[in-house]
């Protein structure tokens, strides 16, 4: 697959979504943090994110206004469909240099990827580069919610033999879950809740917040982790207990004010 740009060929290996309700966890807590990410302004329509190689074998980023495209090659990849994503130019809105996302994959019969020099795309910045393992931060912290997400019967067995009662008494989770409660009073910024379909009557919801995350399913158990607990996952009690709001309520309440995938 390539993309032609100033005459050069772009590769694609992947692509991803970068939309209110759909958006790396790498980026940001909300969308237009994660627009800010990228030197993007945050479109209601959002942009499509193209990831690949020149013929260099150089990373590149490339930031489309095309969403649709986008969207329609990753759901043919994701029934193992062959799709090539070729946006037009007219489309690209900014190409970065280097990658926001660690790929394990590359381009056969070209130099190994790399990053270009920097100021190569005209920016100025350091090459795009995927988030450290080796430390724990806000970034991670969000990453810790998605592996959750992803996870979740494994997560919710944990949660059935303990029931999170042990966490009630952390004043960060009191904290967490006080601000997830405002969200229902005052609209958060896009993105910073958001809900996807899980399965008939279910829905998965993601909500941050400054130095917290939770994930969640509508009708069942609840996960918050900290930038103050490094690793840690704190698995929030059914009832009301400890001055923390009811679960069920919580989560009917942040579903109703969270942004949907189109």
């Amino acid at each position: 697959m390539s993309d032609e740009e100033d005459g050069g060929s772009l590769y694609v290996l992947t692509a991803v979504l970068l939309t209110p309700a759909q958006f790396p966890a790498v980026l940001g807590d909300d969308f237009a943090e994660a627009c800010a990410q990228l030197g993007v302004e945050p479109a209601a329509g959002g942009y499509g994110l193209v990831l690949g190689q020149d013929e260099e074998g150089a990373r590149w980023t490339v930031v489309v206004d095309d969403v649709s495209l986008v969207a329609a090659a990753i759901a043919s990849w994701d029934c193992g469909m062959e799709y090539d994503l070729s946006p037009d130019e007219r489309t690209i809105v900014v190409s970065l240099a280097g990658w926001p996302l660690e790929l394990t994959v590359s381009t056969a019969g070209i130099p190994e990827p790399h990053d270009p020099e920097q100021g190569a795309d005209g920016t100025g910045r350091v090459p795009l580069a995927p988030p450290s393992a080796e430390v724990w931060g806000p970034v991670q912290r969000r990453l810790g919610a998605d592996q959750i997400a992803r996870e979740w019967a494994d997560w919710r067995e944990r949660v059935a033999e303990d029931g999170g009662a042990a966490a009630a008494a952390h004043p960060g989770l009191a904290r967490a879950l006080g601000e997830a409660a405002g969200y229902a009073r005052q609209a958060p910024p896009a993105g910073r809740v958001r809900s996807a379909f899980a399965g008939e009557g279910v829905r998965t919801l993601r909500a941050d917040g400054p130095g917290w995350s939770l994930v969640a399913r509508t009708g069942g158990p609840a996960f918050v982790l900290l930038d103050e607990e490094p690793g840690g996952v704190l698995a929030v009690p059914h009832g009301g207990d400890g001055g923390l709001p009811e679960l069920s309520v919580l989560l009917a309440a942040l579903d109703g004010v969270a942004v949907r995938p189109a």
